[in-house]
């Protein structure tokens, strides 16, 4: 059966088209609204309670020297980590954790998770979760972590570096919405990252091609008896 490219069929698949990227359309719309309306200080404040510089008492501390010991160290930096001084020695190995003051290493566990990111936090802390792989909410961040949840009117939850206990991003109920309208936003269903996905790309020539089909129909929809008035002017009397 040979397929005949005619009007009637271009218009036929430009309707369905149409249909399937309207709705797209809407999302888009909708999504896009929801995003501008949201607020702005709620969905980026993802610094959080525990993002804040601490002093730290440097009396007493161990040198530095004897901590490193022979092995190579490419960076160290002293913090105060909730309330204990530490060093940070990153070295060919990675990145461990020194206290400053009996040089003994240190690790970051749940209660020590816990009260790095009650730090500044007036919510009580209702549960730690250690996280091999990171979630949706901290994607750009790199695991192990710990989740620490906040019983807070955000339910915020605030997550904690199990290699090095810094504090890496606060999310609540706020950004979690703005997140899923940012997800229907760019398409991206998975990681909700990309805007180079295969299904944005997809929807892009499909709504190219929409255009372009609908500039033929337009032009093809006119007759030159639809332009019959035009002739009928004539020029006023001087």
């Amino acid at each position: 059966m040979r397929l005949r490219l005619s009007q009637l069929l271009f218009r036929r698949i430009h309707k369905w088209v149409g249909l399937v990227l309207g709705i797209q359309f809407i999302l888009w719309a909708l999504s896009g609204s929801m995003m501008a309306l949201l607020d702005a200080d709620a969905v980026g404040g993802h610094a959080g309670p525990a993002a804040h510089v601490m002093p730290i008492a440097t009396e007493g501390l161990v040198a530095p020297a004897r901590i490193a010991g022979m092995q190579a160290v490419n960076g160290m930096a002293l913090r105060n980590l909730a309330g204990t001084p530490v060093y940070e020695l990153t070295t060919a190995s990675g990145v461990r954790l020194v206290d400053a003051r009996s040089g003994a290493p240190v690790r970051i566990d749940g209660a020590r998770a816990a009260a790095i990111a009650g730090e500044g936090a007036t919510a009580p802390v209702l549960r730690t979760t250690l996280l091999d792989r990171p979630n949706l909410e901290a994607r750009e961040h790199a695991a192990p972590m710990w989740r620490v949840d906040l019983g807070d009117a955000e339910h915020s939850s605030i997550y904690v570096s199990a290699t090095t206990g810094r504090h890496l991003v606060t999310r609540g109920d706020t950004w979690r919405t703005w997140d899923f309208f940012w997800m229907l936003h760019n398409m991206d269903y998975a990681s909700r990252t990309s805007f180079n996905h295969p299904l944005i790309i997809l929807v892009a020539f499909g709504v190219l091609w929409l255009s372009g089909t609908g500039f033929y129909l337009l032009f093809k929809s006119f007759r030159k008896s639809d332009f019959r008035w035009l002739r009928r002017r004539k020029p006023a009397a001087r």
